[in-house]
């Protein structure tokens, strides 16, 4: 069964996909959709159908204390959009640190500032659904 991770942001959106027997995340792509909201979810069903995703984990915001902030807000109403589009289950992964992660990572490889923001979000996908991929073989 393969998994979609998404990391949602105000003009770019990280996909990355699960293998066949969900076991590791691969980053796909990143959706620039400079606020076209409609255009991104055409992307993303486009995804689920190309990869027959059977789930969607979506990276959810949260503060650094567990509340819901105006970043959480934003992520909900495109949550509930892409849930009136789609038939397979959206899951919310706390998402906290992970662009973080991902910069340092691509600090670590040496990567260069200009081509970070190309693919910033693309790891950070990948940090989200690896790690419900890891929470979800150990039960």
């Amino acid at each position: 069964m393969r998994i979609l991770g998404i990391d949602y942001g105000d003009s770019r959106i990280g996909i990355a996909v699960s293998d066949p027997f969900g076991w590791t995340a691969q980053g796909v792509e990143t959706i620039n959709h400079k606020g076209n909201i409609s255009m991104a979810l055409d992307r993303i069903c486009e995804l689920i159908k190309t990869y027959g995703a059977q789930k969607v984990v979506i990276g959810f915001p949260r503060n650094m204390n567990g509340t819901v902030g105006p970043r959480g807000e934003k992520t909900l109403k495109f949550i509930e959009r892409l849930a009136t589009r789609i038939d397979i289950e959206i899951i919310r992964w706390d998402e906290r640190l992970t662009t973080v992660a991902a910069n340092r990572a691509m600090h670590d490889m040496g990567t260069k500032t200009s081509k970070k923001k190309g693919i910033v979000d693309q790891i950070a996908a990948v940090y989200i659904l690896q790690g419900y991929l890891d929470m979800a073989g150990k039960q």
